[in-house]
């Protein structure tokens, strides 16, 4: 690694970028590509900034399919992109010397999104895409020489079993974890809280996100989707219980708005050096989640709950099986106490135009694409096949 560390932007009264930032066109390098929140910054990031470069660091295997992507943005915003064959992984970003001292020399930004976020992961790929995918883009954080900030995208999952309220400037309360990815991403955010004593970084800790909240969009189902899948495809004539009591608050968030927050505060200074829950400030108990859902695709209501500590044996009986596969977390998240406090995000929001839309403002328009990529799959299968499991 070459070049001194870089010193942390200092925080201005203001809350956009200072005048001298602002007259220099943003290099913004974007981990995590294919994922489906490195694609939706990459579009935000082109979208919002004219004179912004977006430089998109790929693994080889997706080195076509980024290729592909870029070429569909349109040739006034492909132009100003750049495909980087790499990996966060590996020194250097596994990139050639010369193009890493390059990067040094003109990355502003970084939006760091690579991660491991399915939650059945096995634990060394998860420790080494977490843990020294974020160590590794640390240290080019270190080496680039005109860095304004780092955005680490952590999850609001990182409290583990924690009970009660969660405040934004909490991480190290001693608690235990349900999963390793979890773990591994409380292991990422240490890391990142350290450098910070060093570098501009700004943490993100969204809840579990979903699709968009005006177009219901998203990659793929999982998380919450195990359930809302079954209810919006009618996949059951019958009453689904819940797999806990439902009183708790499930932390849902649309797509876009976790995608807007961060981008605004990313060019916020008085981000620098904090952590945001960009979470639902007022959600909704699990089982007003999916009786919304139920009553926007017209099928039965959830009735009834099976106690948490059973409800992985019970749902192995036929019909159920699919939620059987949701990941432990998302099952505690029915009886799970916990409340994540984002004041501190909220505060800084509101002054960009930035708030978290109520759930039963868009569960219909989830429950629509769902709905719409069923019948899509329907459609698709031959004659006398089965349609193609939603969540597969």
């Amino acid at each position: 690694m070459s070049g001194a560390p870089a010193e942390p932007t200092a925080a201005g009264a203001g809350g956009a970028l200072g005048d001298e930032e602002a007259s220099v066109p943003e290099v913004v390098l974007v981990t995590g590509f294919p994922g489906f929140m490195a694609k939706r910054m990459i579009a935000k990031i082109l979208a919002s900034d004219e004179e912004a470069k977006v430089l998109v660091l790929a693994r080889p295997k997706f080195e076509q399919a980024a290729s592909a992507y870029l070429g569909s943005l349109g040739d006034g915003r492909a132009a100003r992109t750049e495909l980087l064959v790499g990996d966060v992984c590996d020194m250097d970003l596994g990139l050639a010397g010369s193009e890493y001292r390059r990067l040094c020399e003109e990355v502003t930004t970084i939006h760091h999104l690579a991660g491991i976020y399915y939650q059945g992961v096995d634990k060394r790929t998860a420790r080494h895409v977490n843990i020294d995918g974020t160590r590794g883009i640390l240290e080019f954080a270190h080496d680039a020489g005109r860095l304004r900030r780092l955005c680490h995208y952590s999850t609001a999952h990182v409290s583990g079993k924690r009970k009660g309220v969660v405040l934004e400037e909490e991480l190290d309360e001693d608690q235990s974890f349900h999963n390793i990815y979890e773990e591994t991403k409380f292991e990422a955010e240490v890391l990142a809280g350290k450098a910070s004593k060093h570098l501009p970084i700004t943490v993100f800790r969204p809840g579990m996100i979903v699709g968009d909240s005006k177009t219901g969009e998203i990659d793929k189902f999982d998380g919450p989707y195990y359930l809302m899948v079954l209810i919006a495809t009618n996949a059951l004539n019958v009453r689904v219980p819940l797999p806990g009591r439902g009183s708790a608050p499930m932390h849902l968030v649309p797509i876009d708005y976790v995608i807007d927050a961060a981008y605004a505060l990313s060019r916020d200074e008085r981000a620098a050096g904090r952590t945001f829950h960009l979470t639902d400030p007022n959600p909704l108990s699990a089982r007003r989640v999916y009786e919304l859902v139920a009553e926007h695709s017209q099928a039965k209501s959830p009735r009834g709950f099976i106690p948490t500590g059973l409800a992985r044996t019970v749902l192995r009986t036929p019909g159920l099986e699919k939620l059987a596969r949701a990941p432990v977390a998302f099952l505690d998240s029915f009886d799970g106490q916990v409340f994540y406090n984002c004041r501190q995000a909220m505060s800084l929001l509101s002054e960009h135009g930035v708030t978290c839309p109520a759930f039963d403002t868009y569960v219909e328009n989830l429950v629509r694409y769902v709905r719409s990529s069923y019948e899509e799959r329907r459609h698709q299968a031959p004659a006398g096949e089965e349609v193609a499991d939603p969540l597969d």
